[in-house]
């Protein structure tokens, strides 16, 4: 008896042992997922450094280029839809795609060019401040509180004949917020500036901000380095959808009566109280997201696979293809075509947040180039797919990817 007690005090030790190993592992493994997201959070110089090109916009384009920065590769075909139609305008480019397959955020960029086409071009630039969008909306809009008050401060944001500018003092609740309105509603002018200006000078050398030259197209006359730019107004009546709700941590929101005027399909369910913004995972097109938490909220069974299953050979119709036919050179993201024949694009992580580390931003999709082996893959599953069942049309949207250059003066 004493023999057989001795043996059941040391099951009984060892068990105890047990259960402190695996208690502290799960401990360990819970701070270890904790330093992970921690790491994986903008800092608030690097989201200041990410809205610096567009903190100026009116806040109705600002709410519309923040939605649609989370559907990167609809942001490239929305830009090469422009190209092809550089006489639709306004309000009349938003209805001839009403029946495109993309996100109404996306659809209601058409009309600003000037806002999608660079979106395309530094898609590196886009798919990261997407990513923080998601990620930390009301860091995001705070960014941009910070930065506009530095404009008032510099002298270089007042109302005028494009934009109103309404400040509102701050509450014992409240920060002081900062709107900007077009001057007209019917006529919206976006402006182009160089943050490293605008701003009165930039504080974070570790982290500078986003800038391209304006574009000649939309904004002529434009000379390097002079501020402000103004442009071309375009008018627009239907295709203002989004809004801002300052304070109170902030959110964007969306106008569901004018959302639905521009797609037919848009969910009206999908949208949170008050108008918030919701994002929908069906338009990501297989974009991995960039940190575990934002992967899980919405990542879990959505596009993602049946982007993969394009990529494989099961190609939607031959009309999304051709958006993809053209595949130029190491230019911009958007000259970068024949996506189909990079299968690892719905795999790949999200780029990292180290913009300091210049081979760290040089691609926001990094490995979707095509190579020997991505093509086999590709005539491999084009091969199964014309001999199996798969092989008819389907309505499923184009993918796109690449990673997008970024504009001159030495910074991004």
């Amino acid at each position: 008896m004493a023999f057989s007690s001795e043996r059941l005090r040391r099951a009984f030790l060892a068990l105890l042992l047990l259960v402190g190993v695996l208690v502290a592992s799960s401990a360990a493994s819970a701070q270890d997922q904790a330093a992970q997201t921690k790491q994986k959070t903008y800092k608030p110089e690097e989201v200041e450094a990410l809205v610096a090109p567009i903190a100026l916009y009116p806040d109705s384009v600002l709410s519309q280029a923040l939605m649609a920065s989370t559907y990167p590769l609809e942001i490239v075909l929305a830009a090469r839809w422009i190209k092809a139609h550089p006489n639709v305008k306004g309000d009349d480019a938003v209805k001839a795609v009403a029946n495109e397959s993309w996100d109404v955020s996306v659809k209601s960029l058409v009309a600003f060019p000037q806002v999608l086409e660079p979106m395309s071009d530094k898609l590196d630039w886009t798919q990261k401040l997407g990513d923080a969008f998601l990620a930390q909306e009301k860091e995001v809009l705070d960014a941009v509180q910070r930065l506009r008050a530095k404009a008032q401060q510099a002298g270089n944001l007042k109302s005028n004949e494009q934009q109103t500018v309404i400040v509102e003092p701050a509450t014992t609740t409240t920060q002081t917020i900062v709107r900007i309105e077009p001057a007209n509603p019917e006529v919206i002018y976006v402006p182009a500036y160089d943050p490293m200006i605008v701003y009165g000078g930039w504080a974070y050398p570790y982290y500078p901000p986003y800038y391209w030259p304006p574009y000649p197209a939309y904004y002529p006359g434009y000379a390097f380095g002079a501020g402000i730019a103004w442009g071309i107004g375009f008018a627009v009546g239907v295709a203002i959808i989004g809004g801002i709700t300052w304070g109170g941590g902030g959110n964007v929101n969306i106008n569901v009566n004018r959302a639905a005027n521009i797609d037919r399909n848009f969910n009206r369910n999908n949208v949170g109280a008050g108008g918030e913004w919701k994002h929908d995972a069906s338009h990501r097109k297989g974009v991995a997201y960039r940190d575990n938490a934002t992967r899980d909220k919405y990542g879990r069974g959505n596009a993602g696979a049946n982007a993969r299953s394009d990529f494989r050979g099961r190609s939607p119709s031959a009309g999304d293809r051709a958006a993809f036919g053209d595949r130029a050179g190491a230019g911009g993201v958007s000259d970068r075509g024949n996506v189909g024949n990079r299968p690892q694009t719905a795999d790949r992580p999200g780029s990292g947040s180290n913009f300091g580390n210049s081979a760290s931003r040089d691609r926001a999709f990094q490995g979707v180039g095509g190579g020997t082996a991505s093509q086999r893959d590709f005539d491999r599953g084009r091969s199964s797919a014309g001999s199996s069942s798969f092989n008819r049309p389907s309505g499923g949207g184009a993918r796109g990817g690449g990673g997008g250059g970024r504009g001159g003066g030495g910074r991004r």
